[in-house]
């Protein structure tokens, strides 16, 4: 079995040469992506290695409050960036994304960890943490596009979700084909990769545990576990929270509120 290898600095920064290199492309394309790229790439470098030092000292103190706290603190984050890549906000979307996504995603992650995996303590940061942190980047993408179809939707096909309201259809009814189709939309990518992972790509979990000298059938079977949980915990989500906020489209006398 292969050992790790070790990452030095040096090499860490050599790898600024591949925004270079997509920089130039996105010049001579005329793409205006340079600047983007060149801040995601600022952000990934600094992102991840204060996350390594924070879970240096996570995974050594090892506290419930300590992991749940942090946990937290990262679907804060990623209900914010949702709430940011929606274009057109019918009203204040990050508190009630937020509010979903916490109680959904603690409950799963500590289901997994605590009751399939049968980790003691189920709050162990190491499992914990790396593990939900998986569920949540991958259903914030899909939440986000699960929105952004839903409020989309809801302004082109107003008439005919008004129309099913006029004939006695109470919210759910008139705009169940528009939630339908923002969750199918949310749920693609997610069905696509368990259509694809082990033909196509090797996923990121597996791929870090063979470079870390695991073995590549236990490697697998870890990742045949994220590659479901992804898969649930994003089918769950998509469809609470876009539930959640159709509801809020509507006013307590079954009406599409004015601002929607």
């Amino acid at each position: 079995m292969i050992a790790a290898t070790t990452i030095a600095n040096w090499q860490l920064l050599s790898f600024i040469a591949l925004i270079l290199l997509s920089s130039f492309a996105s010049w001579k394309l005329a793409l205006g992506l340079g600047k983007d790229l060149w801040w995601g790439a600022c952000r990934t470098y600094t992102q991840l290695m204060l996350m390594g030092f924070v879970l240096t000292y996570v995974f050594k103190t090892s506290h419930p409050l300590i992991t749940l706290g942090l946990f937290t603190w990262m679907i804060f984050w990623a209900s914010r960036i949702i709430s940011g890549r929606i274009k057109h906000k019918p009203f204040p979307l990050q508190l009630p994304i937020f509010t979903t996504m916490a109680i959904t995603y603690i409950s799963i992650t500590a289901i997994t960890v605590g009751g399939f995996l049968q980790n003691d303590p189920w709050y162990n940061p190491v499992v914990f943490i790396t593990i939900g942190g998986m569920v949540i980047g991958n259903s914030m993408n899909a939440v986000a596009i699960s929105l952004e179809r839903l409020f989309s939707d809801l302004r082109e096909k107003r008439f005919e979700v008004e129309q099913r309201l006029l004939f006695g259809a109470d919210f759910k009814q008139a705009s169940a084909p528009l939630l339908r189709d923002a969750i199918r939309a949310g749920m693609i990518p997610s069905i696509n990769s368990l259509m694809g992972v082990g033909l196509v790509f090797i996923p990121g979990m597996m791929t870090g545990q063979i470079l870390g000298g695991e073995d590549p059938v236990n490697a697998a079977r870890y990742q045949i576990l994220i590659m479901l949980l992804v898969s649930a915990s994003t089918a769950i989500g998509c469809s609470a929270i876009t539930l959640y906020m159709l509801k809020k489209c509507f006013n307590k006398d079954q009406q599409i509120k004015p601002e929607v």
